[in-house]
């Protein structure tokens, strides 16, 4: 099996050595590239093709959020956002412009290597620290119009209750006893039905909804 191709995004070079031991150390990841700013950054995913880029949020030139759009208007490559803040509106930018996944920087090692794999298979990745910020920020937001879970059947529900729980799909599969592949088809319609761009927005909207971890559901 080929290596993750990973671009790391951090204004500290100090910070994105440490990041590439971490990561290189696991025998599944490649750091193919680096960028000292979110305008480098655009510019190396163009140039390396990476998997995954493991982005910081706030960065000089361009920031975080800034380059999480950039870059996904360009291409598909997955964005894992790493931040040391609990309270950042950054966060919330990047969840809109459909970053995969964010992780505290306090986040362990093995925590961030399997965040890298993770997305890189088309999970999502939520700190439990970051999903409750997010939420408390959009609750002090304007109202906007919540889709109506009512469209979903109840298999989706569950499913949309394993992403709220930060669940991969192979967890979310063991838990209700069906097939990765199923619960992959499951993940498109929900995401399809609720007009979200990402994993990670139905994750928040799940949280949000108050829908259960399909593992307390009997």
């Amino acid at each position: 099996m080929s290596r993750i191709r990973v671009v790391l995004a951090d204004d500290h070079a100090a910070v994105r050595e440490g990041l590439r031991l971490v990561l290189e150390a696991s025998g599944a990841i490649t750091v193919v590239g680096e960028a000292g700013d979110g305008a480098e950054a655009v510019r190396a995913v163009a140039r390396l093709h990476p998997d995954v880029v493991v982005m910081d949020v706030r960065m000089p030139e361009m920031d975080g959020l800034a380059a999480t759009a950039a870059v996904l208007a360009e291409s598909t490559v997955r964005i894992l956002v790493l931040t040391t803040f609990d309270v950042d509106e950054y966060v919330l930018g990047a969840l809109a412009a459909g970053a995969s996944g964010f992780l505290l920087k306090s986040a362990s090692g093995a925590e961030l290597v399997d965040g890298v794999r993770r997305v890189a298979e088309g999970d999502a990745v939520l700190d439990p620290a970051v999903t409750r910020v997010v939420v408390d920020a959009m609750r002090t937001r304007p109202a906007t119009p919540t889709p109506d879970l009512a469209e979903l059947t109840e298999r989706e529900v569950q499913v949309l209750g394993g992403l709220g729980a930060g669940l991969s799909n192979a967890q979310i599969a063991k838990r209700l006893d069906i097939g990765e592949a199923t619960v992959k088809t499951h993940v498109s319609r929900v995401l399809m039905k609720l007009d979200v761009q990402s994993r990670v927005q139905a994750a928040v909207l799940a949280v949000r909804a108050g829908v259960p971890d399909p593992g307390a559901v009997s």
